[in-house]
């Protein structure tokens, strides 16, 4: 069994003074109005995913590569590849800002959060104008040159609040971002202790209209008493709606081992 503790600490939760409302947070109550208010307010958190590893190592060292043309101001091959004129940001905060657990911070007046977001890189252009760039890494078959998929909104949105919190802090953000995709090719004959990877970038031009909105929406949530509906696809309330049908039925018990209680 994993480290996983289903309740935090009070300060932790809505209210409390470790509280944040992350880029993420702002995603779960997107997808599911229910698991955002047992998180925040209530403090009983989902279940975490698996980590990759893999997409971590890919990400550390596309952010090392990054670094190299940073300190020598120079335009990445992949920029140069597309036409964009444009070289790694230095920032002294930079290091923050691409920090889990820190990142990107405003506290918005409207309704007194701090909203955080962990940017994976920020470039800028010869007019002074910051492109938020996000990695991503995968392995499927054929180029990457769309983001069409419906899990494709979260990416999207997800680059609309780091241009979001970037304008916020008084900075000049372009419209425009880009998805950097690292795509693992699975065609050659044999692994030999080698993945070749073919780099794309993936532009998306952010709307961040929505997010005023919602932060008012989530404010609302988590002062109200009573509790929100669950979000029509989420995979959590829908596990435990079936598990409380076999309970009823009888096909589980009160002694279910504890792997397969919520």
């Amino acid at each position: 069994m994993s480290n996983y503790k289903a309740t935090r600490g009070a300060a932790w939760n809505y209210g409390g003074q470790q509280w944040k409302l992350s880029r993420s947070k702002i995603e779960l109550y997107l997808n599911c109005p229910l698991c955002f208010y047992l998180d925040n307010k209530l403090g009983t958190k989902q279940p975490p995913g698996y980590p990759f590893t893999l997409n971590v190592a890919v990400d550390f060292l596309l952010k090392k590569e990054m670094d190299i043309h940073r300190v020598q101001g120079t335009r990445p091959e992949i920029a140069e590849g597309y036409g964009i004129a444009a070289v790694p940001f230095q920032h002294a905060d930079l290091d923050i800002w691409r920090a889990n657990f820190k990142g990107l911070a405003y506290t918005h007046p409207e309704t007194g959060f701090c909203i955080t977001g962990a940017v994976d890189d920020v470039w800028v252009k010869p007019n002074g104008d910051l492109l938020v760039v996000d990695y991503k890494a995968t392995s499927k078959a054929g180029k990457i040159e769309r983001l069409d998929e419906p899990w494709h909104r979260g990416y999207k949105r997800q680059m609309e609040i780091y241009q979001w919190l970037l304008r916020r802090k008084g900075f000049p953000v372009a419209e425009e971002g880009y998805f950097l995709y690292a795509n693992a090719d699975k065609s050659r004959p044999a692994f030999n202790a080698r993945l070749d990877f073919e780099l794309t970038l993936i532009a998306h031009r952010g709307e961040d209209g929505w997010i005023d909105d919602v932060l008012t929406a989530i404010k609302a949530c988590l002062e109200s008493p009573l509790r929100p509906e669950a979000g029509k696809t989420c995979d959590v309330c829908t596990y435990a709606v079936q598990r409380q049908v076999l309970l009823d039925c009888g096909i589980l018990s009160s002694s279910t081992p504890e792997a397969l209680r919520l």
